[in-house]
Protein backbone atom coordinates (compact mmCIF):
# COMPACT_ATOMS: atom_id res chain seq x y z
CA UNK A 1 0.00 0.00 0.00
CA UNK A 2 1.73 3.59 -1.27
CA UNK A 3 1.32 6.20 1.52
CA UNK A 4 -0.13 9.15 1.09
CA UNK A 5 2.00 12.11 0.48
CA UNK A 6 2.38 14.51 4.21
CA UNK A 7 0.74 17.24 3.10
CA UNK A 8 -2.98 15.34 2.18
CA UNK A 9 -4.03 15.21 5.81
CA UNK A 10 -5.77 17.00 8.45
CA UNK A 11 -2.91 16.54 10.68
CA UNK A 12 -0.19 17.49 8.97
CA UNK A 13 -1.98 20.07 6.95
CA UNK A 14 -2.25 21.58 11.07
CA UNK A 15 0.96 20.53 11.41
CA UNK A 16 2.35 22.88 8.07
CA UNK A 17 -0.10 26.05 9.18
CA UNK A 18 1.37 26.02 12.59
CA UNK A 19 5.12 25.02 12.42
CA UNK A 20 5.01 23.58 15.89
CA UNK A 21 4.21 20.53 17.33
CA UNK A 22 -0.06 20.04 17.53
CA UNK A 23 -1.44 20.62 21.46
CA UNK A 24 -4.78 18.67 22.26
CA UNK A 25 -6.22 19.55 25.66
CA UNK A 26 -9.75 19.01 27.69
CA UNK A 27 -10.96 16.58 30.34
CA UNK A 28 -10.55 13.31 30.88
CA UNK A 29 -14.29 13.25 31.30
CA UNK A 30 -17.18 15.29 29.96
CA UNK A 31 -18.81 15.63 33.37
CA UNK A 32 -21.23 18.51 33.26
CA UNK A 33 -22.14 21.06 30.42
CA UNK A 34 -20.45 23.82 33.19
CA UNK A 35 -17.86 21.77 33.41
CA UNK A 36 -16.57 21.36 29.58
CA UNK A 37 -17.55 25.36 28.91
CA UNK A 38 -15.73 26.26 31.66
CA UNK A 39 -12.59 23.87 30.40
CA UNK A 40 -13.17 25.21 26.69
CA UNK A 41 -13.04 28.57 27.55
CA UNK A 42 -10.03 28.70 29.67
CA UNK A 43 -8.24 26.92 26.94
CA UNK A 44 -9.27 29.15 24.07
CA UNK A 45 -7.71 32.19 25.81
CA UNK A 46 -4.01 30.14 25.92
CA UNK A 47 -4.41 30.80 22.17
CA UNK A 48 -2.58 27.76 20.81
CA UNK A 49 -4.80 24.68 21.45
CA UNK A 50 -5.71 22.82 18.10
CA UNK A 51 -8.29 20.09 19.38
CA UNK A 52 -10.26 20.31 22.41
CA UNK A 53 -10.71 16.35 24.17
CA UNK A 54 -13.06 14.90 26.13
CA UNK A 55 -14.35 11.21 27.27
CA UNK A 56 -17.77 10.85 26.59
CA UNK A 57 -17.95 6.93 26.96
CA UNK A 58 -15.16 5.83 29.03
CA UNK A 59 -14.03 2.23 29.15
CA UNK A 60 -13.36 1.52 32.72
CA UNK A 61 -11.39 -1.29 34.65
CA UNK A 62 -14.14 -2.45 36.86
CA UNK A 63 -17.62 -1.55 36.95
CA UNK A 64 -19.28 0.82 39.06
CA UNK A 65 -16.98 3.43 38.39
CA UNK A 66 -17.73 6.95 36.41
CA UNK A 67 -18.65 5.80 32.86
CA UNK A 68 -19.04 8.87 31.38
CA UNK A 69 -22.29 10.92 30.18
CA UNK A 70 -22.43 9.35 27.28
CA UNK A 71 -24.74 10.44 24.16
CA UNK A 72 -26.10 13.72 26.38
CA UNK A 73 -22.62 15.44 26.17
CA UNK A 74 -22.06 15.24 22.91
CA UNK A 75 -23.92 18.50 22.34
CA UNK A 76 -21.67 20.20 25.07
CA UNK A 77 -18.69 19.66 22.30
CA UNK A 78 -21.12 21.25 19.64
CA UNK A 79 -21.15 24.44 22.11
CA UNK A 80 -17.62 24.11 22.75
CA UNK A 81 -16.70 24.65 18.68
CA UNK A 82 -19.84 27.01 18.35
CA UNK A 83 -17.85 29.17 21.40
CA UNK A 84 -14.43 28.90 20.83
CA UNK A 85 -14.27 27.93 17.65
CA UNK A 86 -11.96 24.27 18.75
CA UNK A 87 -12.42 21.79 16.57
CA UNK A 88 -13.52 18.59 18.93
CA UNK A 89 -12.05 15.00 19.81
CA UNK A 90 -13.91 12.17 21.44
CA UNK A 91 -12.93 8.24 21.93
CA UNK A 92 -15.18 6.03 20.11
CA UNK A 93 -14.92 2.20 20.59
CA UNK A 94 -18.36 0.78 18.76
CA UNK A 95 -19.52 1.45 15.22
CA UNK A 96 -22.56 2.87 17.43
CA UNK A 97 -20.51 5.70 18.65
CA UNK A 98 -18.97 6.58 15.70
CA UNK A 99 -22.27 7.08 14.37
CA UNK A 100 -23.25 9.33 17.39
CA UNK A 101 -19.89 11.24 17.27
CA UNK A 102 -20.25 12.11 13.51
CA UNK A 103 -23.97 13.09 13.78
CA UNK A 104 -22.94 16.05 16.26
CA UNK A 105 -20.17 17.49 14.12
CA UNK A 106 -17.34 15.83 16.19
CA UNK A 107 -14.30 16.72 13.78
CA UNK A 108 -11.85 14.00 14.81
CA UNK A 109 -11.95 10.58 16.46
CA UNK A 110 -9.55 8.36 18.95
CA UNK A 111 -9.64 5.06 19.30
CA UNK A 112 -8.86 4.04 23.06
CA UNK A 113 -5.89 2.04 23.95
CA UNK A 114 -8.23 -1.13 25.56
CA UNK A 115 -9.63 -0.98 21.88
CA UNK A 116 -6.68 -1.18 19.91
CA UNK A 117 -5.62 -4.58 21.89
CA UNK A 118 -8.55 -6.09 20.14
CA UNK A 119 -8.22 -6.96 16.22
CA UNK A 120 -12.10 -7.52 16.00
CA UNK A 121 -12.95 -4.50 17.77
CA UNK A 122 -10.78 -2.00 15.70
CA UNK A 123 -11.82 -3.68 12.26
CA UNK A 124 -15.61 -3.26 13.30
CA UNK A 125 -14.59 0.79 13.77
CA UNK A 126 -12.50 0.68 10.24
CA UNK A 127 -15.73 -0.53 8.73
CA UNK A 128 -17.89 1.93 10.42
CA UNK A 129 -15.39 4.87 9.47
CA UNK A 130 -15.24 3.82 5.70
CA UNK A 131 -16.11 6.28 3.44
CA UNK A 132 -16.89 9.18 6.57
CA UNK A 133 -13.20 11.08 5.59
CA UNK A 134 -12.95 11.17 9.42
CA UNK A 135 -9.48 12.23 10.89
CA UNK A 136 -8.85 9.50 13.17
CA UNK A 137 -5.90 9.05 16.03
CA UNK A 138 -4.89 5.56 17.28
CA UNK A 139 -3.53 5.02 20.89
CA UNK A 140 -1.02 2.44 21.67
CA UNK A 141 -2.69 -1.07 22.87
CA UNK A 142 -2.12 -0.74 26.72
CA UNK A 143 0.19 -3.96 26.72
CA UNK A 144 3.42 -3.27 24.82
CA UNK A 145 2.97 -4.50 21.66
CA UNK A 146 4.06 -2.74 18.21
CA UNK A 147 2.42 -5.10 16.15
CA UNK A 148 -0.91 -4.77 17.58
CA UNK A 149 -0.18 -0.85 17.34
CA UNK A 150 0.81 -0.77 13.85
CA UNK A 151 -2.08 -3.29 12.83
CA UNK A 152 -4.71 -1.15 14.15
CA UNK A 153 -3.05 1.84 11.60
CA UNK A 154 -3.00 -0.84 8.89
CA UNK A 155 -6.57 -1.84 9.48
CA UNK A 156 -7.45 1.50 9.01
CA UNK A 157 -5.49 2.03 6.30
CA UNK A 158 -6.91 -0.70 4.22
CA UNK A 159 -10.42 1.01 5.06
CA UNK A 160 -9.26 3.77 2.83
CA UNK A 161 -8.68 5.77 6.07
CA UNK A 162 -5.49 7.83 5.65
CA UNK A 163 -6.34 11.10 7.58
CA UNK A 164 -4.30 9.32 10.48
CA UNK A 165 -2.63 10.31 13.81
CA UNK A 166 -1.17 7.80 16.40
CA UNK A 167 -0.95 8.77 20.03
CA UNK A 168 1.35 7.34 22.52
CA UNK A 169 0.13 7.24 25.91
CA UNK A 170 2.43 4.68 27.80
CA UNK A 171 2.14 0.52 28.21
CA UNK A 172 0.99 -1.52 31.22
CA UNK A 173 3.71 -3.06 32.72
CA UNK A 174 4.10 -5.50 35.96
CA UNK A 175 7.64 -3.91 37.05
CA UNK A 176 7.82 -1.14 39.57
CA UNK A 177 7.70 2.00 37.79
CA UNK A 178 7.07 6.10 38.77
CA UNK A 179 4.60 6.44 35.43
CA UNK A 180 1.33 5.09 35.64
CA UNK A 181 1.96 3.90 32.51
CA UNK A 182 5.39 3.13 31.01
CA UNK A 183 6.96 5.52 28.34
CA UNK A 184 9.02 2.22 26.66
CA UNK A 185 10.18 5.02 24.46
CA UNK A 186 11.75 2.55 21.42
CA UNK A 187 8.15 1.11 21.21
CA UNK A 188 6.49 4.73 19.76
CA UNK A 189 10.01 4.83 17.57
CA UNK A 190 9.72 1.69 16.24
CA UNK A 191 6.58 2.42 15.13
CA UNK A 192 7.96 6.03 13.60
CA UNK A 193 10.28 4.21 11.84
CA UNK A 194 6.86 2.13 10.21
CA UNK A 195 4.75 4.55 9.40
CA UNK A 196 6.82 8.02 9.10
CA UNK A 197 4.15 9.27 7.16
CA UNK A 198 1.74 9.44 10.35
CA UNK A 199 1.93 12.09 13.13
CA UNK A 200 3.13 11.03 16.66
CA UNK A 201 1.41 12.28 19.65
CA UNK A 202 2.56 12.12 22.69
CA UNK A 203 0.28 11.53 25.87
CA UNK A 204 1.88 12.84 29.09
CA UNK A 205 -1.11 12.53 31.43
CA UNK A 206 -1.82 8.59 30.83
CA UNK A 207 1.89 8.21 30.73
CA UNK A 208 2.87 10.19 34.23
CA UNK A 209 -0.38 9.91 35.66
CA UNK A 210 0.86 12.56 38.03
CA UNK A 211 0.97 16.45 37.42
CA UNK A 212 4.36 16.71 38.35
CA UNK A 213 5.62 14.77 35.93
CA UNK A 214 3.32 16.12 33.02
CA UNK A 215 6.07 19.02 31.87
CA UNK A 216 9.24 16.18 32.08
CA UNK A 217 7.40 13.91 29.61
CA UNK A 218 6.37 16.35 27.06
CA UNK A 219 9.54 17.78 26.87
CA UNK A 220 11.20 14.42 26.29
CA UNK A 221 8.43 14.09 23.57
CA UNK A 222 9.59 16.93 21.83
CA UNK A 223 13.66 16.29 22.04
CA UNK A 224 12.15 13.10 20.10
CA UNK A 225 11.06 15.09 17.48
CA UNK A 226 7.16 14.20 18.32
CA UNK A 227 4.23 15.93 16.38
CA UNK A 228 2.09 16.90 19.22
CA UNK A 229 0.93 16.41 23.18
CA UNK A 230 -2.31 15.41 24.55
CA UNK A 231 -3.04 16.91 27.94
CA UNK A 232 -5.81 16.51 30.15
CA UNK A 233 -7.12 19.54 31.76
CA UNK A 234 -10.15 20.48 34.15
CA UNK A 235 -11.35 23.29 36.14
CA UNK A 236 -10.85 21.66 39.42
CA UNK A 237 -8.81 18.61 38.76
CA UNK A 238 -8.73 17.59 42.54
CA UNK A 239 -12.46 16.82 42.02
CA UNK A 240 -12.59 15.15 38.34
CA UNK A 241 -14.63 12.28 38.25
CA UNK A 242 -11.36 10.51 36.52
CA UNK A 243 -8.12 10.85 36.85
CA UNK A 244 -8.01 13.43 39.01
CA UNK A 245 -4.41 13.41 39.68
CA UNK A 246 -3.21 13.47 36.23
CA UNK A 247 -5.65 16.75 35.04
CA UNK A 248 -4.27 20.03 35.31
CA UNK A 249 -6.08 23.45 34.94
CA UNK A 250 -5.65 25.41 31.80
CA UNK A 251 -4.02 28.15 33.60
CA UNK A 252 -1.28 25.30 34.74
CA UNK A 253 -1.39 24.05 31.23
CA UNK A 254 -0.25 27.89 29.37
CA UNK A 255 2.66 27.25 32.23
CA UNK A 256 3.96 24.04 31.21
CA UNK A 257 3.66 24.90 27.29
CA UNK A 258 5.17 28.39 28.09
CA UNK A 259 8.25 26.26 30.22
CA UNK A 260 8.31 23.72 27.19
CA UNK A 261 11.61 24.06 25.03
CA UNK A 262 10.66 23.79 21.19
CA UNK A 263 14.52 22.91 19.28
CA UNK A 264 15.37 22.66 15.79
CA UNK A 265 15.24 19.42 13.60
CA UNK A 266 18.51 20.21 12.69
CA UNK A 267 21.27 23.58 11.88
CA UNK A 268 21.74 24.93 8.92
CA UNK A 269 25.22 26.70 10.98
CA UNK A 270 28.41 25.24 9.12
CA UNK A 271 30.46 24.52 12.24
CA UNK A 272 27.49 22.51 13.56
CA UNK A 273 27.25 20.23 10.26
CA UNK A 274 30.73 20.06 10.27
CA UNK A 275 31.44 18.58 13.92
CA UNK A 276 28.05 16.86 13.70
CA UNK A 277 29.62 15.08 10.89
CA UNK A 278 32.97 14.40 12.35
CA UNK A 279 31.43 12.94 15.53
CA UNK A 280 29.02 10.55 13.44
CA UNK A 281 31.50 9.42 11.93
CA UNK A 282 33.55 8.62 14.81
CA UNK A 283 30.49 6.49 16.02
CA UNK A 284 30.28 4.74 12.98
CA UNK A 285 33.85 3.52 13.47
CA UNK A 286 33.33 2.96 17.51
CA UNK A 287 30.07 0.92 16.30
CA UNK A 288 32.17 -1.48 14.04
CA UNK A 289 34.42 -1.94 17.30
CA UNK A 290 31.39 -3.23 19.45
CA UNK A 291 29.99 -5.64 16.50
CA UNK A 292 33.90 -6.88 16.08
CA UNK A 293 34.27 -7.26 19.42
CA UNK A 294 30.66 -8.95 20.09
CA UNK A 295 31.40 -11.34 16.96
CA UNK A 296 34.66 -12.25 18.71
CA UNK A 297 33.00 -12.87 22.08
CA UNK A 298 29.88 -15.17 19.82
CA UNK A 299 33.00 -17.62 18.45
CA UNK A 300 34.28 -17.94 22.29
CA UNK A 301 30.75 -19.09 23.21
CA UNK A 302 30.35 -21.19 20.29
CA UNK A 303 34.15 -22.81 21.24
CA UNK A 304 33.14 -22.60 24.29
CA UNK A 305 29.86 -24.60 23.66
CA UNK A 306 31.67 -27.53 21.65
CA UNK A 307 34.10 -27.93 25.01
CA UNK A 308 30.72 -28.74 26.71
CA UNK A 309 29.49 -31.18 24.27
CA UNK A 310 32.58 -33.10 24.10
CA UNK A 311 32.68 -33.39 28.26
CA UNK A 312 28.95 -33.99 28.33
CA UNK A 313 28.39 -30.20 30.51
CA UNK A 314 24.76 -28.82 30.74
CA UNK A 315 24.76 -25.48 28.94
CA UNK A 316 23.75 -22.98 31.83
CA UNK A 317 26.29 -22.22 34.16
CA UNK A 318 24.63 -20.41 37.29
CA UNK A 319 27.31 -19.30 39.16
CA UNK A 320 29.32 -17.77 35.79
CA UNK A 321 26.10 -15.94 34.64
CA UNK A 322 25.77 -14.44 37.62
CA UNK A 323 29.42 -13.23 38.01
CA UNK A 324 28.83 -11.99 34.67
CA UNK A 325 25.35 -10.02 35.73
CA UNK A 326 27.51 -8.53 38.91
CA UNK A 327 30.76 -7.67 36.99
CA UNK A 328 30.08 -6.06 33.89
CA UNK A 329 27.96 -3.17 34.90
CA UNK A 330 30.74 -2.26 38.24
CA UNK A 331 33.23 -1.77 34.85
CA UNK A 332 30.29 -0.09 33.17
CA UNK A 333 29.90 2.42 35.69
CA UNK A 334 33.71 3.09 36.64
CA UNK A 335 34.02 3.90 32.91
CA UNK A 336 30.83 6.45 33.37
CA UNK A 337 28.57 3.72 31.73
CA UNK A 338 24.74 3.69 32.67
CA UNK A 339 24.74 0.25 34.73
CA UNK A 340 21.38 -0.58 34.11
CA UNK A 341 22.18 -0.55 30.25
CA UNK A 342 24.93 -2.88 30.66
CA UNK A 343 23.00 -4.80 32.83
CA UNK A 344 20.38 -5.23 29.79
CA UNK A 345 22.49 -5.46 26.93
CA UNK A 346 24.15 -8.42 28.71
CA UNK A 347 20.63 -10.02 29.32
CA UNK A 348 20.25 -10.08 25.48
CA UNK A 349 24.22 -11.24 24.83
CA UNK A 350 22.93 -14.11 27.77
CA UNK A 351 20.01 -14.78 25.88
CA UNK A 352 22.12 -14.78 22.22
CA UNK A 353 24.70 -16.76 23.73
CA UNK A 354 21.75 -19.88 24.94
CA UNK A 355 20.56 -19.69 21.39
CA UNK A 356 24.03 -20.19 19.92
CA UNK A 357 25.14 -22.79 22.66
CA UNK A 358 21.80 -24.49 21.93
CA UNK A 359 22.14 -25.24 18.11
CA UNK A 360 25.65 -26.21 19.12
CA UNK A 361 24.21 -28.67 21.69
CA UNK A 362 21.57 -30.30 19.19
CA UNK A 363 23.70 -30.43 16.37
CA UNK A 364 23.94 -34.11 14.99
CA UNK A 365 28.02 -35.13 15.00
Amino acid sequence: MQNPPLTDTYFTRLLAKKGQPLLIAGPCSAETEEQVLTTARGLQALGNIDLFRAGIWKPRTKPGGFEGMGSVALPWLQRVKAETGIPTTVEVATPRHVEEALAHGIDVLWIGARTTVNPFAVQDLADALAGTGVPVMVKNPVNPDVALWAGALERLERAGIHDLAAIHRGFSTFAPSRYRNAPTWMLPIELKTRFPHIPLICDPSHIGGKRDLLLPIAQKALDLDYDGLMIETHPDPDNALSDAAQQVTPARLGEILSELKYRRRSSDNADYLSKAEELRHKMDVADREIIEALARRMALVEELAEYKKENNVKILQLDRWQEIFSSRPEWAEKLRVNPKFVAELYKLIHVESIRRQTEIMQRAD
